[in-house]
């Protein structure tokens, strides 16, 4: 357990590293064009996602992220004890993360974001990312088990892009990001509406494609 846990916190520390420090890197890059700052931030995060997977997923999972862990206590496919521990690990990881990108970029390391991300339709676009990564992981899960981090990775690139909110999905890192008052940070006001959304996109995803693939082998 010290080892998953240990691999759950890393794991996330990294994925913040990237997301955060891609994104810094993108904006002072992009001279002011967010479209290229978004396409660099997108780009560096699928891709860390892939790695990343595959560096911690025989360890731990690779979940990284709280409505995944949620959703596997709802399989059943780890306890309650551990889910919790893995929940925590997560939001450690997730602000050492971010805090290791602002030390890397010679940032000052608190911050509070200033980015409003606010709305019904940033819900519902959270709703919609969350609901699709679950789908992306039980559906490969059962069907191409080796192709998941792949498809983790290329789904979230894409989600950036068709999703209003570009697609946090993830609970952990909408906290850490409320800590970075950078190209990837989000209002501390923001965050509740996106964890509602997460949670119910999770909990949608859960249901909807654990019975169409019911009927599959794992």
């Amino acid at each position: 357990m010290t080892r998953r846990l240990a691999a759950e916190a890393i794991g996330t520390a990294l994925l913040l590293a990237v997301v955060v420090g891609s994104g810094i890197m993108a904006e002072r890059l992009a001279g002011g064009n967010a479209a290229i700052a978004l396409i660099g931030n997108s780009i560096a995060t699928g891709a860390g996602l892939i790695v990343l997977i595959h560096m911690f997923g025989p360890v731990s999972g690779a979940h990284f992220n709280p409505a995944v862990t949620i959703v596997m206590l709802l399989k059943r496919d780890i306890g309650a004890g551990p889910a919790a521990a893995y929940v925590a690990a997560q939001g450690v990881g997730a602000v050492a993360g971010v805090w290791i990108a602002h030390l890397m970029f010679a940032e000052p390391v608190l911050q509070r974001s200033a980015h409003l991300r606010d709305g019904w339709p940033q819900g519902l676009a959270e709703a919609v990312a969350t609901l699709g990564l679950i789908g992306t992981i039980i559906s490969t899960g059962r069907t191409r088990p080796g192709f998941t981090p792949v498809a983790v990775g290329l789904y979230i690139t894409a989600a950036y892009w068709f999703t209003a909110s570009t697609s946090f999905a993830n609970p952990a890192v909408t906290i850490a990001r409320a800590l970075t008052d950078s190209f990837a940070g989000i209002a501390p006001a923001s965050v509740p509406l996106f964890l509602a959304g997460q949670l119910a996109g999770a909990l949608a995803g859960l249901f909807l494609f654990e019975w169409l693939y019911g009927d599959h082998a794992t």
